[in-house]
This record gives structure tokens, sequence and C-alpha cells, in this order.
């Protein structure tokens, strides 16, 4: 059996500005990938993407299989086995068509960090860098508006606007509903003057591939919670000094607690961290000194817990700075 090809509908004509008084991004890239897990060495099997233009209306869709060149992972899933995919494009072969959808978008995804991070893997391994500077979470945006939603499942916001989900795990059909879903919810930022939660995106480059006994990355999905084994560190040998102050320097005991996607593999930069004298925290609580991370307003259960708690904030590059010149804790 041959695998579909790729399709998209006549591309019409692009507006290219939002409405008269309107501020935003010229257009978007409704995405949706299915994958052969959730790990850092998992591959993506098929992708849809509704192009939307600045006003939330469908300019056209596309959607193709990918063979893996491996294991189609959780078939009862996605659908999608071994026979369906072997003579579908590899992602190398189709890096040019879905980067031509993606550029000068922004992408658009329900959870969108694990859609990033797998297309940004993929293109990573073409040696390539996927053409997306910034994307926004449909979950972040639900939040951000107030929406009474039971939790942050992709059907449960289809459900709010009324949205009929035909394939659930269908890369197209998931991509289709989340279009459909995001159009009323950019009218609604808009006409409430709420700022549309859009986030930087941070090139994947850590490929999960280097060490078959790696610890595996981060896992998050729409079929899955979000989950990272706990690695055994060592004790930290400082007592916690309390929490970090802008301007200030970290100091050793400090306990740190880092979430999201990060340009460093993560693994790395809590040995960094170790190797500094700090603490690495796998929660928040009322004790951590500090939270790193990339995208602040996440719904991460970490960024949400440092949200109540007060817990200082900084990202990535901020806190490499801050490594470098961690001070001694006072009692030692």
């Amino acid at each position: 059996m041959h695998a579909p090809q790729p399709s998209a509908l006549p591309i019409p004509p692009q507006r290219t500005s939002a409405p008269e008084g309107l501020e935003g991004p010229a257009g978007y890239a409704v995405v949706d990938v299915e994958t052969t897990g959730l790990g850092r060495s998992d591959r993506v099997i098929s992708a849809g993407v509704y192009r939307l233009d600045a006003h939330g209306e469908v300019l056209d869709h596309w959607y193709t299989l990918v063979n893996p060149l491996r294991d189609p992972g959780p078939v009862w899933i996605h659908g999608l086995t071994s026979a369906m995919l072997a003579d579908a494009p590899t992602f190398p072969e189709i890096a040019d068509e879905l980067g031509a959808r993606l550029a000068g978008r922004v992408m658009v995804a329900h959870n969108a960090l694990f859609d990033w991070n797998m297309i940004s893997r993929e293109y990573a391994r073409a040696g390539l860098r996927a053409p997306v500077e910034q994307r926004l979470c449909t979950m972040v945006l639900s939040r951000d508006l107030g929406l009474p939603l039971p939790n942050g499942k992709l059907a449960s916001l289809a459900e709010y606007f009324g949205v009929q989900q035909r394939n659930a795990h269908n890369a197209l059909d998931d991509a289709r509903v989340l279009a459909e879903a995001f159009r009323p919810s950019l009218h609604l930022a808009r006409s409430g003057g709420v700022p549309l939660p859009l986030t930087t995106c941070v090139a994947v480059t850590d490929l999960g591939e280097d060490s078959s006994t790696a610890a595996p990355g981060p896992i998050r999905g729409s079929w899955g919670s979000s989950y990272r084994p706990a690695r055994k560190r060592p004790a930290c040998p400082y007592p916690n000094p309390g929490r970090w102050q802008e301007g200030g320097l970290l100091v050793q005991g400090m306990r740190v607690a880092i979430t999201g996607d990060t340009a460093t593999d993560r693994e790395v930069l809590e040995d960094r961290a170790i190797a500094a004298g700090l603490h690495i925290a796998s929660s928040v609580s009322r004790l951590t000194s500090l939270l790193v991370t990339n995208e602040p307003s996440s719904w991460s259960g970490k960024a949400r817990k440092a949200r109540e708690l007060g817990t200082p904030v900084i990202g990535e590059d901020a806190f490499l700075q801050l490594l470098s010149d961690v001070a001694p804790h006072p009692g030692a």
C-alpha cells in the first residue's frame, strides 16, 4: 500500500497585516505532529499544518506522513503502522515544504513546547534549523483568556467553542480542530486587550541519540502528562541561604529549579549548577531560591507554582551568566 503523499489546498492571496488598530503577527501556522513517542530520540511520523492570516482565517492546509526509519511506536494511539509509513517521505525530504509553511509565521500548537521540540530536533538531525522564531501555545492563551475549561486537553478547548473532533490523534484533523478553536480565541484576545503569549523559540540541539544509556528527556504530549525520571544527584553540602535577589549573585546552597526547553542540554545545565555548589530541586516550593525557564508564562507545574509563591524567575542565558560567578556560602 502506498502512503498518501503531501497534499495542499491552493494558496489564496495572503493578507500581510492585522486589522486596523489591532496589533499582532501577520500570520499563523497551526501545527500538529504525531510521533513515535514522547522522548528526545523519538521521531515525527505525520504532520499537519493550517496556515492562517492575521485575522485567523484559513488560507490553506497541508498534511504528510513521514517515514521515521524505525518502529512507529504506539500504533493504538495514532493508527499509523510500519506498512503505512514504508513509502512515505523521510523528514529531510519534506523539510523544505514544511519550512515554507512555517516561515514568517507564528507557530501555533496545543502544548506548543512539545511540537516545537519534536520539529526542531528533526530539523537539527537534517543539519537545518526550523524557520520558526516565535510560537504560541493555545493552552497558555486559554488560561490568559480565563476560559472555564476543566483541563488543558484539546478536546476540552474544542468542546468549549463547539468544534467537532472527527479523528483525534490524526495530525491533519487535530490541526483543523485547533485552527477552528484558535480563531475565536484570537478574536477574544484582541477584543479584550489580552496580549498574545508569544514565546521565542530556542533551537533544540540535544537529540538524545549520543548514548543508548542516557536518561530520557522530558516526556510531553497530548496523550500523556509531563514526566522526567529523577536522576540520583549528590547531596548539596551547603544549607539553603534563601531566595536569590535580583541584581545579586547566586550563593552556594541555593535551591534552583529548571523547567521547559533549554538550548543547553538539561543534564549539562544541572551538572554545571551542582558543580558550582547549587542544589537542583525537582519541584518548586517556598524554599526554592530561583526558577530557570525560557517560558515563564507556561502551564508547567513549576512555572505555575513559582507565580503563586512569587519565586524569582530568570531565563537560561541570565542563569548561565550567574553560574560564572557563584558566591561561596557564608558558613563555608
